[in-house]
């Protein structure tokens, strides 16, 4: 797991947002030190309001349900000696949560890396929908970009289409994803 300096990290990724959004998007992480594994909150606000919570906990729980969804709907037992599966069903149910945007702490941070570590255009194309968010406000991606990337976005999640409109509405652009 990416565990970097946050306050250095913070700083790089403040330097990647566009000169429209500088003052209106923030980065935060809540580590909770009585909590067993020290982990606790990435957050994404706009305007001082919180618009995506990447909290561990909540993870957690989304990923220990849909673990025995899988296991329900295909009629798999628990087996504790079956590592191999326990740990497919693991991956399959992690990255099903992370699909509907429930996202940990650690997501923000392997995202966070994929993105420091990755073009502006392969960012742009990724599935990670925090490292596609991430693109949308870099100041890498200008107005062109935006207005080619309208039709391709209206098929995004909803969380991916407000970062999207926020940009385009911060440009001066009237593109609109309705």
């Amino acid at each position: 797991m990416y565990k970097p300096i946050w306050s250095k990290a913070k700083k790089q990724l403040k330097g990647y947002i566009c000169e429209s959004l500088k003052d209106r998007i923030d980065f935060h992480i809540i580590n909770y030190r009585k909590a067993h594994d020290q982990l606790g909150r990435a957050v994404i606000t706009v305007d001082k309001k919180e618009v995506l919570n990447m909290c561990t906990i909540t993870s957690d729980i989304a990923l220990i349900r849909k673990e025995w969804d899988i296991r329900r709907n295909q009629n798999i037992e628990y087996d504790v000696y079956n590592q191999n599966q326990n740990y497919e069903i693991g991956v399959q149910a992690h990255n099903l949560i992370k699909a509907e945007g429930i996202f940990a702490q650690y997501d923000f941070f392997d995202s966070l890396e994929q993105y420091f570590n990755s073009s502006i255009e392969k960012s742009l194309t990724s599935t990670d929908m925090v490292v596609k968010i991430l693109s949308l406000i870099d100041r890498r991606i200008g107005k062109r970009t935006l207005e080619k990337l309208n039709e391709s976005i209206k098929s995004e999640s909803d969380i991916i289409k407000y970062f999207y409109q926020l940009r385009c509405n911060a440009e001066g652009l009237n593109l609109s994803i309705g």
